[in-house]
C-alpha cells in the first residue's frame, strides 16, 4: 500500500509540477560577462539560423490545352463499326504487353500503327475543362473520363495507360502518351 501511495505522489509530481513553473524566466543561462580581451582572443561562432522547415512542392497549375497521341486496345463489342474479335481477357494482355514495349522506348507512332484500334495516328488536342477549345481541339468532356484523367496527369513525353472500364474507359485500354 506504502510503494502504492508513493508511485502515486511521484506521478503527481512528475506531471503538474512542471506546469507550475515560472513561464517568464529565460530557458537558457545568461552568458557570462566577458572581458575585452577575452572576447578579442576567442574566435567569433559562425551565426547558425535554424534549418527552414520542409514545405511541400507548390503543386503546378493544370494544363489548360494539351496534345495526345494513344492506341486503343479494345474488344470485341466495344467499338462500333470495329469488327474486333478479341476477348477482353486477351485485350488486357495485349494492353499490358504494348504498354510495357512503349514504357521502354519503342517507337510510339510504330506501336500505334500495328495495334490501335482507333484511327492511326491517333493524335488528339485537349482543353481541360473550363477552357475554350481551339479548332482542332476536343474539350475534355467530349472524350471518356479516362483519357482526360491519365492525359492531363502526364507531363510531355510521359506514357501512362487507362485500364478499361465501363464507365470511365468504356471502349477498353487507352495507352496514351502525352506530346505537348
Amino acid at each position: 500500500m506504502f510503494a502504492k501511495r508513493s508511485m502515486f505522489r511521484i506521478a503527481v509530481a512528475v506531471l503538474f509540477l512542471p506546469s507550475f513553473a515560472c513561464k517568464t524566466a529565460p530557458s537558457t543561462p545568461a552568458p557570462a560577462a566577458t572581458t575585452s580581451t577575452e572576447a578579442a582572443a576567442a574566435p567569433a561562432a559562425p551565426a547558425v539560423s535554424p534549418a527552414p522547415a520542409p514545405t511541400a512542392p507548390a503543386a503546378s497549375p493544370a494544363a489548360e490545352h494539351i496534345k495526345l497521341q494513344h492506341i486503343l486496345i479494345s474488344f470485341a463489342g466495344k467499338v462500333p463499326g470495329k469488327n474486333i474479335t478479341r476477348t477482353e481477357d486477351e485485350a488486357r494482355t495485349l494492353a499490358a504487353q504494348v504498354f510495357d514495349r512503349a514504357k521502354k522506348g519503342e517507337d510510339f507512332d510504330s506501336l500505334v500503327r500495328t495495334y490501335t484500334d482507333d484511327r492511326a495516328p491517333g493524335i488528339y488536342g485537349l482543353a481541360n475543362s473550363g477552357v475554350t477549345p481551339s479548332a482542332d481541339e476536343f474539350s475534355r468532356g467530349r472524350m471518356v473520363p479516362a483519357f482526360g484523367d491519365v492525359g492531363f496527369s502526364l507531363a510531355a513525353g510521359e506514357i501512362g495507360m487507362a485500364d478499361y472500364d465501363p464507365a470511365k474507359s468504356p471502349f477498353g485500354w487507352h495507352i496514351i502518351k502525352r506530346l505537348e
